[in-house]
């Protein structure tokens, strides 16, 4: 019995400090969905954008350009090949400009929209070349335009690929947020870094890594789901 309450009292002082940093990690963890949610949004419309640009100049596309096509295939798998971390830090003059600092997580939505971007534009040309080209051309056939084509044939045939990469793209930018933290960008991997690793409290890093591992499956769960609805 005594060794019993011994044992207990061992791990008190780490529920102690949960209780005691349950403010920051709500916190940051909020701080860590705002960053993931918002770069998500910006860079699905800006790789979305891209997507379309690329899919339309494509030497097979709707109407092909390839002066433009190679210009935006170059700037894309060149943005693509910056590790995160360079980039992060690369971008800090930049980041200071739009938002005024190159601290906290508003900060960190800028690098982290400017590396998903071309990632994002990537995937979503991919699915929109898996779309069957008999049905584009029974819609040419049509009389369509290539706005209408794109609007009423392209995006709703590749809606459910779209979603399940919208999965992938959330998730790594979750992993791009928790990187992110090493440099002050605050959130779940600030937490960790300033706690786990700065003052050696272990435990505060395993709630972050617990938290993250949460959001991946809910992240995933909810993209399953609406992939299931949409096919």
């Amino acid at each position: 019995m005594i060794e019993n309450m011994s044992g207990l009292a061992a791990y008190y002082p780490l529920w102690e400090r949960f209780l005691e940093k349950l403010p920051e990690i709500i916190t940051a963890t909020w701080e860590t969905l705002d960053m993931v949610l918002l770069s998500t949004l910006f860079s699905l419309l800006s790789g979305f954008l891209l997507a379309i640009l690329m899919i339309v100049t494509n030497p097979i596309g709707l109407k092909p350009n390839r002066s433009v096509y190679q210009a935006v295939d170059f700037v894309v798998n060149l943005l693509r090949s910056f590790p995160f971390i360079i980039l992060l830090i690369a971008l800090i003059p930049f980041t200071r400009f739009v938002v005024g600092t190159s601290i906290g997580s508003a900060a960190a939505i800028v690098p982290l929209t400017i590396a998903a971007a071309p990632f994002v534009a990537r995937l979503i040309e991919t699915c929109f070349l898996e779309v069957d080209r008999g049905v584009i051309e029974a819609a040419r056939s049509f009389g369509a335009s290539n706005t209408q084509i794109i609007f009423r044939v392209l995006i709703p045939e590749a809606l459910p690929s779209i979603v399940l990469n919208v999965a992938v793209i959330a998730i790594t930018l979750l992993g791009y947020s928790a990187m992110a933290g090493t440099v002050g960008g605050g959130g779940l991997g600030d937490l960790a870094v300033k706690y786990g690793y700065n003052r050696f409290q272990v435990d505060i890093m395993v709630y972050s890594v617990i938290i993250l591992c949460l959001l991946v499956l809910l992240i995933q769960g909810v993209c399953n789901f609406l992939y299931k609805i949409l096919r």
